[in-house]
C-alpha cells in the first residue's frame, strides 16, 4: 500500500502479490483517486496486534478473518508537484481497527476485504 500511493503512476506497487478481488479494487481506486488530485502519499503504516478472528480450512479456498490495529500516523499526504504537505482533517482517526478477510490461493494468501471499523486502537 505504501509503494501504491506514493508512485502516481501506481506501477511500483504490485499490490497483486498480496491483494485481490474487492481490497485490490478498493485500494487501486482509491490511491487514483488521490493520484488524479495530485496527491501522493508518503511514510510507513504500522499494524499492530493482528488477530484471527476467523479461520475456515474446510472451504474449497480456506479463508480467514483477521482484526488488526492500522496506525497511519506517520503517513503524510504531499501534493506531487511542490512537494508540500496538504492539510488533514485534525479530527480523523490515524489508528484504528481495520478487519481483513485472506483467503488461500494457489499462489498463497491474498487479502481480498479490508473493512475499517470506524473506531480507534
Amino acid at each position: 500500500m505504501e509503494k501504491l500511493y506514493a508512485d502516481p503512476t501506481g506501477e511500483a506497487a504490485d499490490l497483486g502479490k498480496y491483494a485481490a478481488s474487492a481490497a485490490l479494487e478498493n485500494a487501486e481506486a482509491d490511491a487514483k483517486r488521490a493520484h488524479d488530485r495530485g496527491r501522493i502519499i508518503i511514510g510507513d503504516v504500522g499494524v499492530a496486534n493482528p488477530t484471527a478472528t476467523r479461520i475456515d480450512v474446510a472451504r474449497k479456498v480456506p479463508n480467514a478473518a483477521i482484526s488488526s490495529c492500522l496506525d497511519i500516523s506517520r503517513w503524510q499526504m504531499i501534493d506531487a508537484e511542490t512537494k508540500k504537505p496538504v492539510p488533514l482533517p485534525t479530527n480523523r482517526l490515524t489508528k484504528y481497527t481495520i478487519v481483513s478477510t485472506v483467503e488461500k490461493w494457489p499462489e498463497g494468501w491474498r487479502v481480498t476485504r479490508d473493512e475499517p471499523q470506524d473506531k480507534s486502537c
